[in-house]
């Protein structure tokens, strides 16, 4: 039986983000955000629970993300992001403030505004920082102690620095657990380490192993597997489109092949290529 892949933002919405996994939930989120002993989180809301059709799941454009809310009000939103877009930044801060807004109706005090916590799972490198959990608050510039709200808080965490650790440390960090869980090519041995370690992880797997033997689950995969990879397709597209054109503006200027390949990093047969194209 095939392993689902559980950074399929389609499978992790299936793991995470329906009310009978609610724990699953809890769990990571828990590991995520370093919640311990009276702080942990024991019981949340799944919000936006509705069932995801086949024409959701084709939308290249569409967003699968879990969202959660506790009792307090605060807000919870969990985005797995597989290709790099270049706008994570902007992207992340736009869904933030629209959560954010969400959080007050007309005619309410705005110390009602509750807080919201955005975590990106990212499967490229984003943050120019060496660790793999990267968090954000709202910080003076100078007097770096002191907050200006604690509403606000972004996590990236970013898969590939996670992988190419030398050392981890599976025993004691729960969040290092969840990400090798989601490896794609974990293998059966570390698999059932973790498991016998960590009875979380065991819930997950098996409610993984549920969703990888039920065949419409198994077939919205595919699909969404397949509108992924159109997406990704697109986006290196039009970043390759867009170095032609530099090529291009280059050589009408007279620069030779040599430099332009040193300042695009686009390949001399392709510059060749662009260059006949022209003439």
């Amino acid at each position: 039986m095939e392993r689902l892949k559980p950074l399929n933002d389609f499978i992790f919405k299936k793991l995470f983000g329906e009310n009978e996994v609610k724990d699953n939930l809890i769990a990571f989120l828990n590991a995520v955000l370093d919640r311990k002993d009276r702080d942990r989180l024991v019981t949340l809301e799944i919000i936006d629970n509705k069932e995801l059709t086949k024409e959701m799941i084709d939308d290249k454009t569409g967003i699968l993300d879990v969202r959660a809310k506790t009792a307090e009000g605060m807000q919870l939103n969990i985005e797995v992001q597989l290709t790099d877009q270049k706008n994570m930044g902007e992207r992340t801060l736009f869904y933030w403030g629209r959560l954010f807004n969400e959080g007050i109706n007309k005619g309410q005090d705005y110390k009602d505004l509750a807080k919201v916590i955005t975590i990106n799972i990212l499967d490229f490198q984003y943050t120019t920082l060496e660790k793999f959990h990267s968090k954000f608050h709202l910080w003076e510039d100078e007097e770096k102690n002191y907050m200006l709200t604690d509403l606000i808080e972004i996590h990236f965490i970013e898969v590939p620095k996670f992988k190419m650790m030398k050392e981890k440390n599976l025993k004691q960090d729960k969040l290092q657990r969840w990400l090798t869980f989601f490896s794609n090519d974990i293998c059966e041995k570390t698999l059932k380490e973790l498991i016998d370690m960590d009875k979380d992880i065991k819930k997950a797997q098996e409610r993984l192993e549920y969703l990888s033997s039920d065949p419409k689950t198994v077939e919205l995969y595919k699909a969404r597997e397949n509108a992924l990879h159109e997406r990704a397709n697109m986006i290196s597209s039009a970043k390759e489109e867009g170095k032609e054109e530099v090529v291009r503006n280059l050589l009408a200027m007279g620069m030779d092949i040599e430099f332009i390949v040193k300042a695009t990093g686009v390949k001399k047969e392709k510059i060749e290529e662009v260059k006949r194209n022209l003439n």
